[in-house]
Parts: C-alpha cells; structure tokens; sequence
C-alpha cells in the first residue's frame, strides 16, 4: 500500500509566479500579491497520507483546497513543491507519464458526477478501464464487481437520467473503485447531494473503507462531514494548512482563534470520547471501580447521561478495568459548550466528589 507526502507546495497563478513565492517564504502576504494581479491559491502546504487513511482536506471557498487537490494528480502544476506517491516525484514526471500514472494508480469521484449521458450505468464504470485498453469482457467484469460493491446491482444497463443524484454518485465512486486504484481524490463529492442521500454516501464510503483500505484524500466545506469521514484532517484558511490532526485534535486543541471560531458549532457528542474529556488530575488508587464508570472508548453523548446518574465525577478505566482518568459533570459542560441553546443530560447541574472512588 501506498503513502502519499505532499511537501512544501504552493500555486500561484500571475505574473512572475517564481518570484511571489519566494516573497511569501520570506514572509510576503496574499492580500500584497494580490493587489499586484497575483493569486495565491496555496502556500507552502505539506502533509502526509498513510496507506489505507481518509485524509480530508477542508475548508470554506476560496481556502485553496480544490486546487490543492488537482497538484496531487497533476491536474495543476505546482509553482514550487514536490508531491510523491509510492515513492514517485510525481512533479517530475513526463505529461506522458503522468498520464499513465492517473490512469493506473490515482482516480478521481467528481462533485457533480461526470457521468457520460449516452453511455449506459455498466459503460461509465467502465470507463476507466476502457481507457487503460482493458479488454471490454474483463472491464465489463470488473465494473459490474465495482457497482455490486456501491449497491448498484440490476442497474447495470439503466441510464444515468434514470438515477437519482446519490445513485448517480454511487455510479462515478464505482468507476474509481473499478480501476483498483490506490489513490482516490474526492472533490466535494457529496456536496451536490440532499442531507439524508449524503449521509448515506457517506455511510457507504466508511463501510467501503473497511473493506478495501484505499488511500484515501477527501475534500469538504462541511465540518461534520469532515469529522465523520476524516482519520486526519487538514484545515485550510487563505491557501494555507492551518491545523491538522485528528477530529479530536481539532475539537479539543484548536491550533488558533479560526480553527476554534469553525468549529464551535460542530456536534461533539458525535466526535468526542472519554479519553478525548478525561482528566488525570483527580485519579486516586488504581483498582476497579465500583461505581457507575465508562470506558476510554465511550462515546461523549453516554458518558453525559452516566454523568447524569451519578453524584460524583466519572470514572475512566483502561482495558485491565484501571482507572486512567475521571470526569467531573463540569468538564463535560464546557466540552459540550451551549451550541444549540438547549439543555442536554449534561446541563443539570450536581455536586462534584474530587476522588475516585475505587476499591476492589
């Protein structure tokens, strides 16, 4: 399985693009470059995707991340900057050659689904092999395997006017599953889809993940969407990556003000664990609880409602049942914050113990 490392890339498109990045590695701002006619879509932007990782790049418009996107297959040229992919400097490649690698190696699920209006279901999965010269028994074979794993069997010979929208995504996330890429760029895909359809789509790709283990790099305006498909996510603010880390990284350890400001209005509870909340500051004796407890792994929204049980903080035990943290109701208080201005299991205020209670 293949790892995919960005390092150091900017685009800039406009005069002399050589020179406005070497203004901003000596600390140029975007707003000078673009009273000069110069547009800084990417600064300096470098990360790493491991084999098998959703990797969600996310932003609100204008924050670089589409084009960021197109530097990682060679849509766009970077100004300066390396992308590697299997160990491949994929920006020194020949346009030939880094045809054959987006043909092989690297496939793309568009926003707004690409599919070809006179091609049936079967022929747009297929597409991709047709252009790789895959011989039409074995790409027909291997499309019809791709659409049976998106929920699409028995549509195989329907037009993609006969679709819905989300059954029409279905059919492009089938057509890069088709190629066996190890690569899959993900453009907004689901942002042209109703709220309950994309849900769906995106339950589909988790239960896909699971079985295939693609590499994988997904890019989002929606917070919650980020939060729910992303291993790792990176925030992008002005051309530049401002934070990544994990859901709870973010959530928990907001690199600056903007990262806070964003997602402040996110549903923790849906993110959010007890080892995310816990602190180490109260534990007492290790042993095995026996009061109410949770588990590291207990999602935020039950550890608030044992909280909402008890009359002292909660404790946090390891797999060997040892304390490793508690949680005082007031902890969760502040974690959950007043997003929605309505009170929740952990609103009701109560007295908090400042000990463990723990004992054999």
């Amino acid at each position: 399985m293949s790892r995919l490392e960005a390092e150091h890339l900017f685009k800039v498109f406009g005069r002399r693009p050589d020179a406005a990045v070497e203004r901003l590695r000596t600390g140029g701002d975007r707003e000078e470059l673009r009273a000069d006619g110069t547009t800084a879509a990417v600064i300096d932007a470098s990360f790493t995707v491991e084999p098998g990782q959703i990797f969600v790049v996310m932003g609100l418009s204008g924050s670089g991340k589409s084009t960021l996107l197109r530097m990682l297959n060679g849509l766009l040229e970077p100004t300066a900057g390396r992308v590697r992919f299997d160990g491949q400097d994929l920006t020194g490649l020949s346009a030939r050659d880094l045809r054959g690698v987006r043909s092989q190696k690297i496939s793309m699920v568009f926003q707004h689904f690409a599919l070809f209006p006179h091609r049936s279901v079967l022929e747009n999965a297929a597409y991709g092999l047709e252009v790789q010269g895959v011989a039409r028994a074995e790409r027909e074979r291997r499309a019809t395997e791709a659409l049976e794993l998106t929920g699409l069997a028995g549509w195989e010979e329907s037009w993609p006017d006969e679709l819905s929208g989300g059954m029409q995504q279905r059919v492009g996330l089938a057509r890069a599953l088709a190629t066996d890429a190890d690569l899959l760029l993900m453009d907004e895909s689901f942002s042209a889809l109703d709220p309950l359809i994309r849900r769906d789509m995106q339950d589909q790709l988790l239960e896909l993940q699971k079985r295939l283990k693609k590499t994988i790099v997904f890019i989002t305006h929606d917070l919650n969407e980020a939060m729910r498909l992303g291993d790792q996510i990176a925030v992008m603010r002005d051309g530049r990556i401002v934070q990544t880390g994990s859901a709870e990284d973010i959530l928990v350890t907001p690199a600056n003000d903007y990262v806070a400001a964003f997602t402040q209005d996110v549903d923790r509870s849906r993110v959010l664990t007890a080892a995310s909340v816990m602190t180490t500051d109260l534990v007492g004796d290790e042993g095995t609880c026996t009061c109410e407890t949770a588990t590291v792994d207990t999602p935020f929204g039950e550890l608030c409602a044992i909280s909402a049980r008890v009359s002292h903080a909660v404790s946090v035990l390891d797999k060997e049942r040892h304390i490793v943290g508690v949680v005082p109701q007031q902890r969760l208080v502040g974690f959950l914050g007043d997003q929605n201005g309505a009170p929740g299991p952990c609103d009701a205020p109560r007295d908090q113990g400042k000990k463990v209670i723990a004992g054999a």
